[in-house]
């Protein structure tokens, strides 16, 4: 009679030693991601200490890094020598209207790329996004010529108006999005009696909110942190965005006001982080997004 083999015995690790473990690696990577937020957040943590300092005490050996007492006057002083309402409004006013134009201008392109088939789309989707690979300095001169012919220099329509024509990233990246609401919903639209421009306002934009609201968010910082851009068309003070601003405070031979310009950089920066709190499942979603494959 043929005697079964003796299974081995099985040794299992104990419960806890592993728990242990894991532990041990989260305690480890969150130790590291601090260190690094750590970098990443002391400039921020300067800049609100340099901003509540008498000008003295900017640089002083040994650092104060607690100011005692704190100035608060820096700042209602830095948004008068910066002449905030003037400045703030220009740039809500470029920024909100570079997010509109952007967006809409944008889906209204990347829409027939990713729903209609005609001969030569695609080589013409291909040159739309060689302009990726040209740098926005290259075209500086041609497009200060041309603003300049039709009389937009020291006004903010250089700002905003080449917008309304769509950006390549997002064409790119709205149409990577469409093409992944599925087929079957047109074909169910137009059965209906859908137009192409109700299929668009009505089921694909509605359906494409994240990516709609990815778009708008970066074009928003964008334009909101520009400087070369005013600084080649802006000539008037009454026209001048927030950057073109911030750089008012830098004088010449050391007399840069350290503390003023720390003090107007954080009001500078407020729109940007609201937005960032406020909007930040999108900021989430957007890397999901540009990874989509079409």
């Amino acid at each position: 009679m043929i005697k079964p083999a003796a299974i081995p015995a099985v040794t299992r690790q104990p419960a806890f030693s592993m728990r242990a473990r894991d532990r041990l690696t989260i305690a480890g990577l969150t130790c590291v991601a601090a260190f690094f937020a750590v970098g990443a957040l002391f400039p921020v943590f300067w800049m609100v200490t340099t901003s509540l300092k008498p000008s003295g005490d900017v640089f002083l050996v040994p650092p104060r890094w607690i100011p005692n007492p704190p100035v608060w006057r820096n700042y209602p002083d830095a948004l008068a020598f910066m002449d905030a309402a003037v400045v703030f409004r220009n740039s809500f006013l470029v920024t909100g209207l570079s997010v509109v134009g952007t967006t809409l201008a944008s889906a209204v392109v990347a829409f027939p790329f990713a729903r209609l088939r005609a001969p030569g789309s695609g080589v013409l989707f291909v040159c739309v996004l060689s302009t990726l690979l040209l740098p926005s300095q290259v075209t500086l001169i041609p497009e200060f010529l041309l603003f300049k012919y039709l009389g937009w220099v020291d006004t903010l329509k250089p700002l905003w108006v080449p917008f309304f024509f769509g950006t390549p990233y997002a064409i790119f990246l709205l149409r990577q999005f469409f093409r992944t609401i599925p087929a079957e919903m047109d074909e169910a639209a137009i059965i209906d009696g859908c137009s192409m421009l109700d299929l668009f306002w009505r089921i694909i934009l509605p359906l494409s909110v994240p990516a709609l609201g990815v778009v708008a968010i970066q074009q928003f910082i964008a334009s909101w942190e520009w400087f070369l851009r005013p600084l080649i068309y802006l000539n008037s003070s009454q026209n001048y965005t927030v950057a073109i601003a911030l750089a008012k405070f830098r004088v010449a031979f050391g007399g840069t006001p350290w503390h003023l310009l720390m003090a107007g950089s954080m009001v500078a920066l407020l729109p940007t982080v609201t937005l960032f709190f406020v909007a930040q499942r999108f900021f989430v979603q957007g890397i999901v997004v540009s990874g989509v494959k079409g």
